[in-house]
């Protein structure tokens, strides 16, 4: 099987768009003790990134969680590898995510993340992709919305491969 690659978001769409989405949530976020939480790995470029764009001090934390391992698909099932350490009890959430594909991973998160009574939690991702999406989640910062196609780079990997390419691009497997 060979794989070719095919740009989807050059580097700079992505920097200009973080640091829109920076702008708002330093709005939305005026005044508030704001924990931001990112779901490692892929989120770690991204969530970088947007925490040194906000006009405001934040606190970060993270979460791993699996659900895809080497395949290029979701097992359906998810794991918890690490959970948050900062208390979140009354405090305002802001989950990083690098995409949002299937939906079970961020339903699955924040089902946990309410045993922390937090004040409220957002999402927040890179990607919004509802080509495979199972189960609908209410993400209120979305970067950009692609229709299909596996994504890697900018902190996406297939088989922990391509995270670190500055540009996102549709890997084509024939």
């Amino acid at each position: 099987m060979s794989v070719a690659k095919r740009l989807v978001l050059s580097q700079q769409q992505i920097q200009d768009r973080v640091k829109a989405l920076a702008a708002q949530i330093s709005r939305d976020y005026a005044g508030q003790d704001l924990v931001v939480v990112g779901v490692l790995k892929g989120v770690f470029i991204f969530l970088a990134d947007l925490v040194r764009a906000l006009d405001r001090p934040v606190q970060v934390d993270f979460v791993r969680l699996s659900s895809y391992g080497k395949s290029s698909a979701s097992s359906g099932e998810v794991h918890i590898g690490q959970d948050v350490h900062l208390p979140l009890e009354g405090r305002h959430v802001l989950v990083v995510e690098d995409i949002v594909d299937a939906g079970l991973t961020l339903d699955f998160l924040l089902h946990h993340l309410a045993k922390h009574q937090p004040a409220s939690v957002k999402i927040c991702c890179l990607i919004d992709k509802k080509e495979r999406r199972v189960v609908e989640v209410p993400v209120e910062y979305v970067g950009f919305t692609i229709d299909k196609g596996f994504l890697v780079g900018y902190g996406l990997d297939y088989a922990e491969d391509y995270r670190t390419y500055p540009e996102v691009y549709e890997l084509v497997f024939s």
